[in-house]
């Protein structure tokens, strides 16, 4: 049954992360010296404490939190900062594919407790190549590429493997304890992924130092890194990883991100139109003012409503089954509608404050600069789109098929 309101447990939980969001990030993440410089440092106090929250593994099975649920907690998160969701919203997802999904048995009982008990056990997947994924494209209406391999490669010796090759565009990469290393084993069709700690020998991080994506980021380089054996998660962690076997109805984390940024814009913008008084009353009171705030809400709950729907149809996969929402690919709709959506409404929310708000020490131009990496950070809405388009056509790739 589709119902418009949320359950006690997940109002719950939004209020708990936005008053922790109110009282303790924004403080510190929009202090007017730390804008002025561009500071996008990682605060680990703040994010220690949101992983003594729970928030980490609130996501594990045996959590029972649902996409949904932890949806709302990015969103608050993004609204406060955005660097700190993305690195919570990955580590957090990452958790809940590797120990609910893609690992065996043995591999649960050695890696989980070091999750558990440490609080700065965070997760990175090291899947990108860039020359890999430049030469191989969108190959629209086409199936995959057999020969777009990843250029990291493991190989089995004496009962360890031996990794080499570098990893670009690691989320999470100078922060994380544990990989998830996507590599081509020779004899193999697929490529496999690998479970590689961070200080293993002959694993390098090097850390980007341009804030040209939210969260932290680096390339990871594998030199003759050694792993046991038994480091290999289950054949469909590939797709799993990659996001071939969710075919774009997987969780919208990045559009929610999204989502909290813009909420943030409207927010400030909301609160300067009822304090600043120009021609003897508030500007909100000004009919120009009052449009433009109330079209930015209007996109603002457009796209809450379509990051909603494709976060409560990936908890119910069975409404496509029976028809009762189309079988099309919800996040990544939803990624594209509300990059492109919301973009503008930043823009028109820091417009409102005229010459403040391009200056560096206030918030407003950290909230416009945000809002541009989710338009073009990632997979690019051009690429999305011919993705949705396959999917109108009713053509499946093969890769989504098989992990299906």
């Amino acid at each position: 049954m589709y119902e418009l309101n949320l359950t006690p447990e997940q109002i719950a939980i939004r209020d708990m992360v936005r008053d922790f969001c109110t009282r303790e990030v924004r403080p510190v993440m929009l202090k007017s010296d730390r804008l002025d410089v561009r500071d996008r440092t990682l605060p680990r106090d703040l994010l220690d404490r949101a992983s003594k929250m729970g928030l980490r593994e609130m996501w594990l099975s045996e959590a029972a939190a649902d996409n949904l649920s932890f949806c709302l907690v990015v969103e608050e998160f993004a609204a406060a900062d955005v660097d700190l969701a993305a690195v919570l919203a990955e580590t957090a997802w990452l958790a809940h594919v590797l120990f609910d999904k893609a690992m065996t048995k043995p591999q649960w009982d050695r890696f989980l407790p070091k999750f558990l008990d440490d609080h700065r056990y965070d997760l990175a997947f090291a899947g990108y190549e860039s020359s890999v994924d430049t030469r191989l494209g969108i190959n629209y209406h086409r199936p995959e590429r057999t020969d777009a391999v990843p250029a990291t490669t493991a190989v089995m010796a004496a009962g360890e493997w031996i990794i080499e090759g570098t990893k670009d565009c690691v989320a999470n990469a100078p922060i994380a304890a544990l990989f998830a290393v996507l590599v081509q084993i020779p004899g193999r069709q697929e490529p496999g992924v690998l479970l590689v700690p961070a200080d293993t020998p002959g694993v390098v991080v090097r850390p980007h130092d341009k804030p040209w994506r939210h969260g932290v980021s680096g390339a990871v380089t594998f030199d003759a890194c050694m792993v046991p054996g038994d480091n290999l998660l289950k054949d469909k962690a590939a797709a799993l990883l990659t996001g071939a076997a969710d075919a774009g109805r997987g969780v919208p984390l990045a559009a929610a991100i999204n989502l909290g940024v813009a909420r943030a814009a409207y927010e400030a913008a909301l609160e300067y139109a009822r304090l600043r008084v120009q021609g003897a009353r508030p500007i909100i009171e000004h009919q120009a003012i009052a449009t433009k705030l109330a079209d930015i809400a209007i996109r603002l709950e457009a796209a809450r409503a379509v990051v909603w729907n494709a976060a409560w149809a990936s908890d119910h996969p069975h409404v496509f089954a029976d028809r009762s929402l189309p079988d099309l690919p919800l996040q990544t709709m939803a990624q594209v509608f509300v990059s492109e959506t919301l973009y503008p409404a930043v823009k028109d929310a820091a417009e409102l404050f005229g010459a403040m708000g391009v200056m560096r020490d206030m918030p407003l131009q950290k909230y416009v600069h945000d809002a541009l990496v989710c338009l073009h950070g990632g997979t690019s809405n051009s690429d999305a789109k011919l993705r949705i388009a396959e999917s109108l056509a009713g053509y499946r790739r093969a890769a989504a098929q098989a992990a299906e």
